[in-house]
């Protein structure tokens, strides 16, 4: 029997609801096998943490997490509190100090969803978007001076290294070489961005060498939004920066069907620390308490929490159950255009791992 220990951080707003859903869904799967275990330790850190201590979380909460074998996180982000205050105190913090380097978000049309593009079959869309995550535009590196003064100045650097450039192309391209169609689209912006982004181009270059069976192609990024609208089956894995994947990724998201149905995970691909899962949708506080959220978005985090762990045959059985309840109706969420709750939807899915499992039995 394997135990696995998971942090919970619900995070803000309706984080707080999807997360003990994904923990009560990961509880079910874990009854129904006979392989695994899950330890859960659960921190309430985020908006509330920060009105009574100032810190979004704990000065010494990356040794809190260490030791966990993996982390499931809500959302960040407080009408009341500045986002920088809540993004760089919270979940940047847990990404930069973990090197959780590559953020990857599968992209699909699940079963059921009606997804905005009409004209294409299901299978049209299916990508991964591969995002920087720890350098680029979020790099934090500038200032502000003379504020208040009209001579104010304020910068934000984009910083790139070649070795933060170099190990993110060679996870895409790795990626990509997994995949059955071993396709990879490199975005860029190296026509206005002369100096990182022709390095960025560069580098893909080379590391492209090493992978000799991958088709790759370059696009620009503002190229590339029309390309996922109108041409979504030239697309397969995408790699780009950390400001250009979180825009891309947000519109793939909405292209598949809803926010709320989006996972994504903050990866360490060496496994030296605790990688992160999350759903993309934020904290959404305008229906927080209202049981209206779609917990989708985080039972498949937790599908890419599994196969992060090595526990395929679990994240497929967990697979399975999402699909079959994104293709009923009535058990869509307002996201998708239906009426059910938050509870509804978790305990649908718990039930169908059970039916999975007496199935197996019979």
């Amino acid at each position: 029997m394997k135990t696995y220990a998971i942090a919970t951080i619900p995070g803000d707003g309706i984080g707080k609801e999807v997360v003990p859903a994904g923990q009560q869904v990961l509880e079910a799967l874990a009854a129904t096998s006979h392989g695994i275990r899950f330890q859960f330790q659960d921190f309430d850190w985020g908006g509330d943490h920060y009105r009574q201590h100032g810190v979004m979380m704990p000065a010494d909460g990356l040794d809190a997490l260490r030791d966990k074998d993996a982390i499931l996180f809500g959302s960040a982000g407080d009408p009341h509190i500045p986002d920088h205050i809540t993004l760089w105190g919270l979940r940047l913090k847990i990404c930069q100090g973990f090197d959780q380097y590559a953020n990857v978000r599968p992209t699909r049309i699940l079963p059921g969803i009606d997804a905005p593009l009409k004209r294409c079959k299901a299978d049209d869309l299916n990508w991964v978007i591969v995002r920087e995550n720890s350098e680029g535009e979020y790099s934090g590196v500038g200032g502000r001076v003379h504020q208040g003064h009209p001579i104010e100045a304020a910068t934000d650097v984009s910083m790139m290294t070649r070795a933060g450039v170099e190990r993110i192309m060679r996870f895409a391209f790795k990626l990509a070489q997994s995949r059955p169609r071993k396709l990879l689209t490199v975005i860029t912006k190296s026509n206005a961005q002369r100096h990182a982004m022709v390095m960025w181009d560069e580098i893909a270059v080379q590391i492209a060498q090493e992978f000799p069976d991958v088709t790759w192609d370059k696009e620009l990024v503002d190229a590339a939004t029309a390309r996922m609208v109108n041409r979504p089956a030239t697309l397969d894995t995408i790699v780009a920066t950390n400001l250009h994947a979180d825009i891309l990724s947000d519109l793939a998201a909405a292209l598949a069907g809803s926010l709320g149905i989006a996972p994504t995970g903050n990866i360490d691909p060496e496994h030296r620390y605790p990688s992160m899962f999350e759903p993309i949708h934020g904290s959404a506080f305008d229906i927080m308490g209202k049981g209206l959220a779609n917990p989708v978005g985080t039972f498949w985090s937790c599908v890419m929490l599994l196969e992060h762990l090595g526990e395929f045959d679990a994240a497929q059985r967990l697979m399975q159950a999402i699909e079959q309840v994104t293709a009923n109706p009535a058990l869509h969420t307002g996201d998708l255009g239906g009426k059910a709750t938050t509870a509804q939807v978790t305990q649908a899915v718990c039930d169908l791992l059970s039916a999975q499992l007496q199935r197996k039995a019979a």
